[in-house]
């Protein structure tokens, strides 16, 4: 007969209790324990040991009264657990041990038949990679709504001129369709990389065990078929020590917050008196405790400052991994909590910024005042002197010079007299005004890709079918 404190300790760790002669002490008991975070996992746990169990029953490792008992106490579970009636327990430890806990209780022997030819180290490789897709799915539903509210507004705004800005000094005229459309094209990148680590991500390891495979005839395939995996894991030690799905969705997740970051930056800009070009909905928006003329763009502000915290979670991760030797190791029970965080800010801010764009209203008469203002049409003006022969090094020197005239005068080229631009090259007719208007810079961009109204109109039209064709493959 066990001690008594061996009965004590198999009473709080049921799972290996009988090779330790004290039971765990509190403070470790909480430091250890992970059922606080990890029981979001619970409906992705339950649907792997439902398919786990099926193939135990296929394979004649469990019988059918087993199997039937299984899916009976499994539905209860998952009833108790949606309607918030589930003990969850910190003696348990974590979600797989809570779940199967109560499996016991509500199924007999059959509950604890189920981790025959399994392990916690391929469960819960296995219920991560099941939520990353589920999640990754999510996002990726979110990212489009956003890409086609950019879209929208690029498409009122396909004429709408704008200084274009090179280290924050006004370079060229362009439209601010075409400028929401940079964001598109970033957002789709996006969607590539996360629909990419999606792929990468869905390989079935349960059935590795531990670390080693399993004696017991399996059908890892068919698993894999049934939770709807494209295949398994090829090596056992590698199915249950990989995190690689993990930083590479922590990547893939940075970067987009990146770009959602580079967007709020403008929006924050474009707000201030200082540019006076865009409006957000007062609803997203705050005032001031002190000062009642504020209104302070705090969601941008937000997202923008959340992106660090996305980036930091990628750090984190590929320093969790860094030293780690094979196979399993503790330290990987650290990559749920950044990993769902990284998950919950970028639904959270897809959300947003999803239902936050098409508030959005141009003050059409600041963009264009401020395009005038900084002598956005000089490369125009260059560009019109080669047409008529000039080398553009030359062009480029004499349109300097021009800006410099103007700039001492106080006033725009499209100002200066004729005769006054005509002093600076004898080349300078009156055909010059056509290509000193913002309107007349931005039309002349036809290049794919360029500003010209025309070419943002195609892209948007380019845009629109690629999004019915994402949406048509989901």
């Amino acid at each position: 007969m066990p001690p008594p404190e061996e009965n004590l300790h198999a009473g709080t760790q049921g799972a290996w209790s009988g090779r330790f002669a004290e039971p765990v002490d509190e403070r470790v008991k909480r430091y250890t324990a992970s059922v606080g975070f990890d029981r979001r996992l619970a409906a992705f746990d339950i649907a792997g040991s439902l398919a786990h169990a099926r193939m135990l029953a296929g394979a004649g490792i469990l019988s059918a009264e087993d199997l039937a008992a299984i899916e009976r106490g499994m539905a209860t579970i998952r009833e108790e657990i949606a309607s918030g009636r589930f003990a969850w327990s910190l003696d348990a430890e974590d979600v797989h041990l809570n779940i199967e806990r109560r499996l016991t209780a509500l199924a007999g022997d059959a509950g604890k038949r189920l981790h025959t030819a399994r392990s916690r180290n391929d469960q819960v490789a296995t219920d991560v990679r099941l939520y990353l897709r589920a999640a990754i799915d999510e996002i990726l539903a979110l990212l489009r709504a956003l890409q086609r509210a950019l879209v929208d507004l690029a498409e009122r705004h396909a004429g709408t001129v704008m200084p274009g800005f090179t280290h924050l000094q006004v370079a060229q005229p362009v439209t601010f369709g075409h400028h929401l459309l940079a964001y598109y094209e970033m957002l789709e990148r996006d969607a590539g990389r996360l629909a990419d680590c999606r792929r990468r991500a869905n390989r079935l390891p349960l059935g590795a065990a531990a670390l080693a495979g399993t004696s017991f005839p399996i059908d890892r395939e068919r698993v894999a078929r049934e939770l709807g995996f494209d295949g398994v894991c090829e090596n056992s030690l590698d199915a249950v020590s990989d995190r690689d799905f993990a930083i590479e969705f922590a990547a893939a997740a940075a970067i987009l917050m990146v770009h959602l970051s580079r967007f709020s930056e403008e929006l924050i800009l474009w707000m201030t008196p200082a540019f006076g070009f865009v409006r957000l909905p007062d609803r997203y928006t705050t005032g001031s405790s002190i000062m009642p003329q504020k209104k302070n763009p705090d969601v941008p502000e937000l997202a923008r400052g959340k992106a660090g915290r996305v980036i930091g979670h990628l750090m984190g991760l590929l320093t969790l991994m860094k030293g780690q030797p094979l196979a399993y190791n503790k330290d990987n029970q650290e990559d749920k909590e950044p990993l769902f965080d990284t998950v919950d800010t970028l639904l959270d801010t897809l959300a947003i910024f999803a239902e936050m764009v098409p508030g959005i209203e141009a003050d059409e008469r600041a963009m264009r005042a401020a395009t005038e203002a900084g002598y956005a049409t000089a490369t125009d003006l260059a560009d019109y002197l080669v047409r008529k022969g000039m080398p553009f090094r030359d062009a480029h020197e004499t349109v300097a010079r021009a800006v410099r005239a103007a700039e001492g005068l106080g006033v725009g080229l499209a100002e200066l007299p004729l005769a006054e631009l005509a002093a600076f090259s004898p080349l300078i007719g009156e055909d010059v005004f056509a290509v000193l208007s913002p309107e007349g810079s931005v039309a002349s961009r036809t290049s794919r890709g360029g500003t010209a109204p025309a070419e943002v109109r195609k892209a948007v039209a380019r845009a629109r079918a690629a999004l019915a064709a994402a949406e048509a493959g989901r």
